[in-house]
């Protein structure tokens, strides 16, 4: 955005949706109020679900703003030391508990939300799609869109090169299940991956699982 004032939007930051430190979301609104509704877009940050912060992405909030869209940052509570307890799960909960509020807030300060788009990137767009796939029949509004980048959609090792997890050794399907044990919140181990009991598991998490013919439209970016 070449210029950020009231004449472009306002910016709303630090509401709360929840009790967790994390649970507070930013909210970007269009100075132009005439319109009847407007459409929400919701970017969550990246970060590997373990660090970052929905103020790393000012610059893209307040760019949605500009084209008229009301935006939101939502933070989530990352997985570490602090927060064991913390994994992708639990993390797309707090998302599926903060839409509402978002949508809420912007209708008390006069936007009245019409549809909505969630995007964001890496972990992001993971929990961008989890909502879109797993949740959208929860939302307040309708969800017509999502989109993103390098988000994983899926937790197969054969998918996570990256990470040298598409080497079928032992060492690697252990490295593997360990990692996705964390992810997850589940206790997985080598011996489940490729049976019907894995995908059972990570259903939760794992974007791709959630994917019918009712699936919203889907932009991704992915590359070097």
């Amino acid at each position: 955005v070449e210029r950020w004032d009231n004449t472009v939007g306002t910016a709303h930051l630090d509401l709360p949706y929840g009790d967790r430190a994390a649970n507070k979301f930013d909210l970007y609104l269009p100075a132009d109020q005439s319109r009847d509704s407007y459409g929400l877009v919701i970017y969550l940050h990246a970060g590997g679900f373990t660090s970052g912060d929905k103020a790393d992405d000012a610059e893209m909030l307040k760019w949605l703003c500009s084209k008229g869209y009301v935006a939101a940052g939502i933070n989530y509570t990352p997985f570490s030391q602090e927060h064991p307890d913390a994994n992708i799960y639990t993390q797309s909960v707090e998302i599926r508990q903060a839409v509402p509020e978002v949508v809420a807030q912007a209708e008390k300060l006069g936007y009245s939300i019409r549809d909505m788009a969630v995007s964001g990137g890496s972990a992001g767009h993971c929990l961008a799609m989890l909502y879109a796939y797993r949740d959208a029949d929860t939302a307040p509004v309708p969800v017509k869109l999502v989109f993103g980048a390098v988000g994983p959609s899926s937790f197969y090792p054969e998918d996570w090169g990256c990470f040298g997890l598409d080497q079928d050794t032992e060492e690697n399907r252990a490295a593997a299940a360990g990692l996705f044990s964390v992810m997850s919140g589940k206790e997985i181990t080598p011996e489940l991956f490729g049976t019907p009991e894995y995908d059972a598991a990570m259903k939760d998490v794992s974007p791709l699982l959630w994917v019918d013919g009712d699936t919203v439209p889907s932009l991704m970016a992915y590359g070097r």
